[in-house]
C-alpha cells in the first residue's frame, strides 16, 4: 500500500458555537491509502478540547506509515490491528487510518462497509441538525435556514438555556434533542431535565463535565426526568461497560476512539449492557460522514451533519436530505475527494 496525507482547510457555513467556545473554520487532516489502483479515504480535524493538532497528528501518522505501508491487507482492520498500540496516545490519527483502510479492503472487494460488517442496511435513524449557540433569536434563524428537518439537536450550556428551546419550540414540532457539552451542574441537569421534558425533548447528551464522578452521574441517571445519552464521558471501548447505570446510552464519534474497528465493537457491546446507540460527529467532510454513516443499521440515533456545517464541501458521499440519510452508489465507505 502506498499511504498519502492531504491538508485541507475548510470555512464554515457561519460560525458553530458550543459552550466550550466558537469555530470559523476546521482545518482537517485527509488520510488515503493506495492498492491495485483503489484508494480509500479517511479523516480527521484538529479540536482543541481533546489536544490534537493538524500537525500532532500528522506526526503520529508518519511515525507508522512505514507499518502501515507493509501491512498485509487481509481484512479491514488489519491496519488497525498493525498500529493500535503505537498509537494508543492520539486516537485521531488511528481513527483517520482506520477509516482509509475499511475504505480500501472493501472496495477492493465491491462491497460497502456496512456489508464486510455484517450488516443490513435496514430500520435506519434519521440524523439530527444541530443548532449551535447563540441568542434565542439567532438560534431560531438557524431553525428557520433549514426547514423540514423531524429532528434538530440544540447545543445549550448558557445561562438562558431554557429560554431558547421555548422560543424554538414556538417555531417547530420537530423532534428537540439538548447537547450541554459538560456545561452544567448535578443540579442544574436535574431542574433543566424536568422543564425540557415539558418543552418535548427527547434526550440530554452530556449534561456534566467529563470529570464528573460516577456518583454524579449516578445521580443524574436516577434523577432526571429524561434520559442522558453519553459523549465525552464515552469515548474508548473500555468506558462502555463504565456507562451502563451511569447513562441510558452513549454517543460514538470515530475520531474519538480510534475509527470503525473499535465503534463497531463499543455499538455491539452498548447493545449488550441496553444502552442506546448513537453515531456523532465533529465538522468534516462527507468522507468522515459516510464512514459513520455505515454504522447506521447499529444505531437507535444519529447526528451526522457535519459536512452539512461546512461552507464549501471539498469531498461528496453519502447525502442527507433533511436528516434521510441516502448511500452513495459505490463500495467502500463512499466517500471521496472531489477533486
Amino acid at each position: 500500500m502506498k499511504l498519502l496525507l492531504h491538508e485541507i482547510s475548510v470555512p464554515l457555513l457561519k460560525p458553530f458555537k458550543i459552550s466550550r467556545g466558537t469555530v470559523n473554520e476546521q482545518t482537517i487532516l485527509i488520510v488515503e491509502l493506495q492498492k491495485d489502483g483503489q484508494s480509500g479515504f479517511g479523516e480527521v480535524g484538529e479540536n482543541g478540547y481533546y489536544g490534537h493538532s493538524l500537525e500532532t497528528m500528522t506526526e503520529s501518522i508518519l511515525r507508522v506509515t512505514s507499518r502501515v505501508e507493509s501491512t498485509c491487507l487481509s481484512s479491514g482492520d488489519a491496519v488497525w490491528e498493525a498500529v493500535n498500540e503505537q498509537l494508543s496516545s492520539d486516537r485521531f490519527a488511528l481513527s483517520a487510518l482506520d477509516m482509509a483502510a475499511q475504505d480500501l479492503f472493501a472496495k477492493l472487494h465491491g462491497r460497502p462497509c456496512y456489508q464486510e460488517w455484517g450488516l443490513q442496511w435496514t430500520s435506519l435513524p434519521e440524523s439530527s441538525f444541530t443548532i449551535s449557540i447563540g441568542t434565542p433569536e439567532e438560534m431560531v434563524l438557524q431553525l428557520k435556514e433549514q426547514p423540514g428537518w423531524r429532528i434538530y439537536k440544540i447545543k445549550l450550556g448558557v445561562p438562558d438555556d431554557i429560554e431558547i428551546v421555548r422560543a424554538l419550540r414556538l417555531h417547530t414540532d420537530a423532534v428537540l434533542r439538548v447537547d450541554a457539552n459538560c456545561a452544567w451542574t448535578v443540579q442544574e441537569a436535574i431542574t433543566k431535565s424536568i422543564v425540557l421534558k415539558d418543552l418535548g425533548v427527547e434526550f440530554i447528551e452530556q449534561p456534566l463535565p467529563r470529570e464528573s464522578t460516577k456518583e454524579e452521574q449516578e445521580l443524574v441517571y436516577r434523577e432526571s426526568a429524561l434520559p442522558i445519552i453519553a459523549d465525552e464521558s464515552c469515548c474508548l471501548p473500555r468506558d462502555v461497560e463504565r456507562c451502563a447505570g451511569a447513562f441510558h446510552g452513549i454517543n460514538v464519534k470515530l475520531c474519538k476512539c480510534g475509527g470503525p474497528t473499535p465503534a463497531l465493537a463499543m455499538l455491539k457491546q452498548a447493545r449488550s449492557l441496553g444502552l442506546h446507540t448513537m453515531i456523532g460527529c465533529m465538522l468534516e467532510t462527507s468522507i468522515g460522514i459516510s464512514a459513520a454513516a455505515q454504522l447506521l443499521p447499529l444505531l437507535d440515533y444519529a447526528d451526522l451533519d457535519g459536512a452539512i456545517l461546512l461552507g464549501n464541501d471539498p469531498a461528496e458521499g453519502v447525502t442527507i436530505d433533511r436528516g434521510v440519510v441516502s448511500l452513495a452508489n459505490r463500495p467502500g465507505c463512499g466517500g471521496r475527494l472531489k477533486q
